[in-house]
């Protein structure tokens, strides 16, 4: 090869390199693009099943302020305890298949910041250098767990646990979580305590459980973490009880089960501690369609409330991120 045909190659590959240096990810499509344009935005006036609070501790649930609610799909919220960064789980079109979400280009996981009494436009958290079905989001510190599905194979075994690491203004050095949580534990949604000690999760009740899903809890230990542990038939019911979430003094339990108070759909549940460290009776605090609730130090309520047809059988048609300001 001579000289000048030498230079024209490594000129040529130059410019492919800046190129590629920026553009955007061709896989990346923004939220509202990626929305079906006959997709229905649903108001507290047009909802059918309304969530329905039973507690007098907070103001009454309405939709969460700001840009995160579309006519998408929002859902999985989760914000940091100092209520400065809000993540959730958006996908544009709830009647596509998981198969179709894995390659869409906007169905993951997105966050926000709060600005002034706002919040900022969200923004996709990019966690792969290809395709990936992202969600289940939980933040300690400057790690990110999220449970990922990253190929159209692995859809059929499903989602297993990854950790990110919060790089400047990225999350980056993303890994699978391991084989003892994906595994040897089969752990589903999870929550860790403010001191990184105790994993709360949901699986499937086994031996000694108290039927369906249950709440289960894992002690960290020098090389991972203990087995689960049930967390009994105080807190678990014969249904079905996941997605928990622990207060940041650890002293209240939140998590999703069917309603009881008021129907239908799934509800807010919660226990507390007692004067001897264990779980009280669950409490129901929100129904109808409420699920999956963050909350932050100021005790400010979030949840996903999805909203269905009143028709039989009834239908979702979007999930939108609802709030419960404490008083």
């Amino acid at each position: 090869m001579n000289t000048e045909v030498r230079s024209w190659i490594l000129a040529l590959l130059v410019v492919v390199l800046l190129v590629a240096a920026c553009e955007e990810p061709l896989y990346l499509v923004p939220r509202g693009d990626a929305i079906p344009p006959g997709a229905v935005k649903m108001t507290p006036a047009l909802d059918t099943w309304p969530p329905i609070l039973h507690s007098d501790e907070w103001e009454q649930p309405v939709p969460m302020p700001g840009p995160v609610n579309t006519a998408g799909a929002e859902d999985s919220p989760f914000i940091t305890p100092d209520g400065e960064w809000f993540f959730f789980f958006f996908t544009p079109d709830v009647g596509k298949p998981a198969n179709e979400q894995l390659f869409d280009g906007a169905t993951g996981i997105y966050w926000s910041r709060r600005q002034g009494s706002g919040w900022t436009e969200p923004e996709r958290v990019v966690l792969n250098d290809d395709i990936g079905l992202d969600g289940a989001e939980f933040v300690l510190g400057d790690t990110l767990w999220f449970a990922s599905v990253r190929s159209r194979d692995a859809l059929r075994e499903g989602p297993e646990w990854y950790k990110a690491v919060l790089r400047g203004d990225e999350w980056r050095d993303w890994r699978n979580a391991g084989s003892q949580l994906n595994l040897d534990y089969e752990v589903g949604e999870l929550h860790i305590s403010a001191d990184g000690r105790t994993m709360f999760c949901h699986r499937e009740a086994a031996a000694g459980g108290a039927g369906g899903m249950d709440l289960w809890s894992l002690a960290r230990n020098a090389t991972g973490w203990d087995p689960p542990v049930n967390l009994g038939t105080t807190v678990n019911g014969p249904g079905d009880e996941g997605w928990p979430f622990l207060s940041a003094d650890g002293s209240e339990l939140w998590f999703t089960a069917n309603g009881a108070l008021a129907g239908p759909g799934p509800a807010l549940w919660r226990c507390r501690k007692d004067s001897t460290g264990a779980w009280g009776e669950p409490e129901e605090i929100v129904s109808r369609f409420a699920g999956e609730c963050t909350m932050d130090e100021a005790g400010n309520l979030y949840f996903v409330h999805h909203f269905f047809t009143g028709t039989d059988p009834i239908q979702m048609i979007e999930a939108d991120i609802y709030v419960c300001f404490r008083k």
